[in-house]
C-alpha cells in the first residue's frame, strides 16, 4: 500500500505540483477524464455492446486511468514516458478494441506535458500517428477515420500544449509579481529600521546620559539634577514629535505604487488599465488620492464587469483633477461606504468628487483638489495639516 501511495504521489515539477503551486485544486485536472466517455459510446457506431467489449473495457480502463494519472503526477522529464506508453497501449489495442482510439488520443495529448517547445511535440505526434495509421489501415478502418483521427490528435494536442504554456507563463508572472512585492517589503522594512536607528539611537543615548548625570547630582546639587531631568524631558518630547512625523511618513501611500497595484488587481480580473505618469503633489493629497484610487479599482474589479479602465491627471486652475473611468455596466445610483469614504477624504482637502454612471455606459469618477490653499484635514491626534497638504507633528500635551 505504501508503494502504491508513493507511486501516485505528485513529483516536483509535475503538472499536479504546478497546479497546487498556483493555488488551485488538483482535482480540477480530473475533469479531463470526462472525454473518456467516448470509450462507452463508440460501440454504438461499431459492433454494439458485446461481452468481449465489456471484458476488454474492464481490463484496460483501470490501466488507462493509471497511466493518465501518472502522466500528470510524474515530473516533466518522465511524464512523456507515460504519455507515450498510453499512446502505444492504444495502438496495440486497435485491432481488437473500439475504445483504443480514445486511449491513443489521450496518450498523444499527454505527450505535451514533457516539452515547452512545439517542434519536439509535433515530431512525437507525427511518429505516433504514422504508426497508428498503418495499423488502423491494415485493420480495416474506413478512410474517413484515417483522416479524422490524426487531425483530432494534432488539433487537441496543439490546443492543450499552447494552453499549458500560457498557464506556465501566467504562473511565472505571478511568481515574479510576488517576488517584487516581497523585495519591496523587505527594502521598506530595512529603510524603516535605518530611519528609526538614526532617529532614536542618538536621542535615547543622550537621555540616558542626562538621567545618569542627574542621579549622580541628586545628593550634591539638587538644582543641577533638576535641570538635567528637565533637559532629558525636552529631548524626549522632541524625539516623540520626530517619531510621530516618521510614522506619518511610513503610513504614507505612494501614488505610483498604488497605480501599479491597481493594474495588477484589475488585470487579474481581465480589465486593462491605462494610466500616465502621476504628477508631483504634496504628501497629504497624494495619500488621499491613493486611497481613492484603491477604492475605485476595487469597485471596478468587483462590480463593474468592465474590460478597460483609465486613470488621467490634469492641472486646472491651481488644482489637480484626477479622473478614473471604466467601460463597465455603470448604473451606480446609491453610494456605499466606499464612495462615502472617498467623498469625505476629498472634502477634508477642500476638494470635490463627482460621479457619472449611466446604465450600460460605464462609470466616470472625477476628483478635483486644490494644490495651494489652506485646508483643514481630518488628521490623527497630534498631527496638524498645513497649506499645500503637507503635515507636521505637534507635541501631545496632557
Amino acid at each position: 500500500m505504501n508503494r502504491l501511495t508513493a507511486w501516485f504521489s505528485p513529483e516536483p515539477g509535475s503538472r499536479i505540483s504546478e497546479v497546487v503551486q498556483q493555488g488551485k485544486s488538483p482535482r480540477m485536472e480530473a475533469v479531463h477524464l470526462l472525454w473518456s466517455v467516448w470509450i462507452f459510446v463508440t460501440p454504438l457506431f461499431d459492433r454494439g455492446y458485446t461481452w468481449r467489449w465489456a471484458l476488454l473495457t474492464l481490463l484496460t480502463y483501470p490501466l488507462f486511468v493509471a497511466l493518465f494519472a501518472k502522466s500528470m503526477l510524474a515530473s516533466r522529464h518522465t511524464a512523456s514516458r507515460y504519455g507515450m506508453g498510453l499512446a502505444m497501449f492504444g495502438i496495440a489495442l486497435v485491432p481488437f478494441y473500439s475504445g483504443a482510439v480514445s486511449y491513443f488520443i489521450y496518450g498523444c495529448v499527454s505527450c505535451s506535458l514533457s516539452s515547452r517547445r512545439v517542434a519536439p511535440f509535433l515530431l512525437r505526434l507525427l511518429c505516433l500517428n504514422t504508426l497508428f495509421l498503418l495499423i488502423a489501415w491494415q485493420t480495416g478502418y474506413p478512410w474517413q477515420a484515417l483522416v479524422a483521427f490524426p487531425l483530432m490528435t494534432v488539433t487537441i494536442g496543439l490546443v492543450t500544449h499552447v494552453e499549458r504554456i500560457g498557464h506556465e507563463k501566467d504562473a511565472a508572472l505571478k511568481l515574479s509579481h510576488d517576488e517584487v512585492r516581497r523585495l519591496a517589503a523587505t527594502a521598506e522594512r530595512e529603510r524603516i529600521g535605518r530611519d528609526l536607528h538614526d532617529l532614536l539611537g542618538h536621542t535615547l543615548s543622550l537621555i540616558t546620559l542626562k538621567l545618569e548625570l542627574s542621579r549622580k547630582l541628586f545628593d550634591r546639587d539638587t538644582a543641577a539634577a533638576r535641570r538635567e531631568v528637565e533637559e532629558a524631558e525636552k529631548v524626549a518630547r522632541h524625539a516623540l514629535a520626530q517619531v510621530r512625523a516618521a510614522v506619518t511618513g511610513i503610513r504614507a501611500t505612494d501614488f505610483a505604487a498604488e497605480l501599479a497595484s491597481a493594474r495588477l488587481l484589475l488585470e487579474s480580473s481581465s480589465v486593462h488599465l491605462d494610466y500616465g505618469q502621476p504628477p508631483c503633489i504634496p504628501a497629504e493629497i497624494e495619500r488621499a488620492l491613493a486611497l481613492v484610487l484603491r477604492e475605485a479599482a476595487t469597485n471596478i474589479a468587483r462590480h463593474a464587469a468592465a474590460t478597460r479602465a483609465g486613470v488621467t491627471f490634469e492641472c486646472i486652475d491651481g488644482g489637480l483633477c484626477l479622473t478614473i473611468a471604466d467601460n463597465g455596466r455603470g448604473g451606480v445610483e446609491e453610494e456605499g461606504n466606499g464612495l462615502t469614504g472617498m467623498r469625505e477624504r476629498i472634502r477634508a482637502l477642500g476638494g470635490r468628487l463627482q460621479i457619472h454612471s449611466q446604465q450600460g455606459r460605464g462609470t466616470r469618477l472625477r476628483v478635483v483638489v486644490p494644490l495651494a490653499v489652506q485646508v483643514q484635514a481630518t488628521a490623527p491626534h497630534g498631527v496638524a495639516t498645513v497649506s499645500g497638504g503637507s503635515s507636521m507633528a505637534a507635541e501631545a500635551r496632557p
